[in-house]
């Protein structure tokens, strides 16, 4: 429905609206409570629209001059840049939103860029295989400052071959001094396996739907990754390793209501802030202990069902957890959780009525 001004409106994907009292080309201004917001048009819902005589009181005061004015300006007016105190530090966010969060196996996904800044960015977002050298194009445009936009849709079809995404960007303002920022080029490892997790999904501080996001640029620093590769290299050099900087306990069992499996993520980027400097040997031998950990403190609960996410991958440490159930915890009921809750990667563990636990 094409939005025009005297209409009331909604937002699509925030809470609020208005009347629209000007529109430039794709933005309508909303007027909320005697201040215009920019508004993308397309992310409003018409839900009044003027009485019918107030169409033809326009036509009967035609003025051309004006007209033939604006038919004249090569360059269309800017949006003006309502700025945000704290805004000229850049954070940027790429999430995805599924289509029907019930039906995660075979629902698209909408990918949204969030601009939590007071620049102007141009943008490119563009994805790969991990086996893959060269890149898709996703999405490329001029991301508009403080604002949500929809970049692109992600087919169930295609999530197989998500491996990496290649964001690459540049902020500047208008008409205006500004802080130079750097070249934002941030490329990050995505385990497409969590798409089909619905706990992988979660509403943040952007969207108040469930959505998996990954923070691109906070506080002007962008997302650094350390490839596993370069860990490697960097240990047969002889660089030594620092301690891992622990985000915390991977579950609370007193918050765990009875009858519900505790669910305990063994990915690296769940368990640890950093891997920076750690060979692949260290990340290991730290997810194995937190197993261990994990397992010796629910020892004594018979019954208590524990479902370990180790990753499809490879399946080093899927082996290396179940030589540690075959050996020092033998006994216990062991089968591969389910895939429609937790996707592809998983093992459940239900504690015998015994203490099984090997010397």
């Amino acid at each position: 429905m094409n939005i025009q001004v005297g209409d009331t409106v909604r937002y699509l994907n925030a809470v609020g609206g208005g009347k629209v009292v000007r529109i430039d080309g794709n933005i309508a201004y909303v007027d909320e409570d005697g201040f215009e917001t920019p508004v993308l048009a397309r992310e409003c819902v018409v839900i009044n629209t003027p009485s019918a005589p107030a169409q033809p009181k326009a036509k009967t005061q035609p003025k051309p001059a004006p007209v033939i004015a604006a038919a004249k300006t090569a360059t269309p007016t800017e949006l003006p840049v309502v700025e945000v105190p704290d805004g000229d530090s850049i954070n940027l966010c790429l999430a995805f939103e599924p289509q029907d969060i019930r039906t995660l196996s075979v629902t698209g996904f909408d990918a949204y860029i969030v601009n939590d800044s007071n620049y102007r960015l141009y943008l490119s977002v563009a994805t790969r295989d991990a086996a893959d050298t060269e890149w898709t194009p996703r999405y490329d445009g001029l991301i508009e400052p403080n604002i949500q936009e929809f970049a692109f849709e992600l087919p169930q079809s295609e999530l197989p071959h998500l491996g990496r995404i290649l964001v690459q960007a540049v902020a500047f303002k208008r008409d205006k001094q500004f802080a130079a920022k750097g070249t934002v080029d941030v490329e990050m490892k995505v385990d497409a396996t969590k798409f089909a997790r619905l706990h992988c999904f979660r509403p943040n501080r952007y969207f108040d739907t469930p959505v998996i996001a990954f923070d691109i640029v906070a506080n002007d620093l962008p997302a650094v990754e350390a490839p596993l590769e370069g860990l490697r290299k960097a240990s047969q050099k002889g660089i030594d390793s620092p301690k891992p900087r622990t985000k915390g306990p991977a579950v609370s069992k007193s918050s765990k209501p009875a009858g519900e499996p505790l669910v305990v993520d063994l990915h690296a980027s769940e368990l640890l802030d950093s891997v920076a400097g750690l060979s692949t040997a260290d990340i290991l031998n730290y997810q194995v202990d937190t197993f261990r950990r994990i397992m010796d403190e629910n020892l004594r609960h018979p019954g208590r069902r524990i479902v370990f996410i180790h990753g499809k991958g490879e399946g080093v440490l899927r082996n290396a957890l179940m030589k540690e159930l075959n050996h020092r915890y033998k006994g216990h009921d062991v089968q591969d959780a389910s895939f429609a809750e937790y996707g592809y990667g998983a093992t459940s563990v239900t504690i015998s009525g015994g203490n099984s636990r090997r010397k």
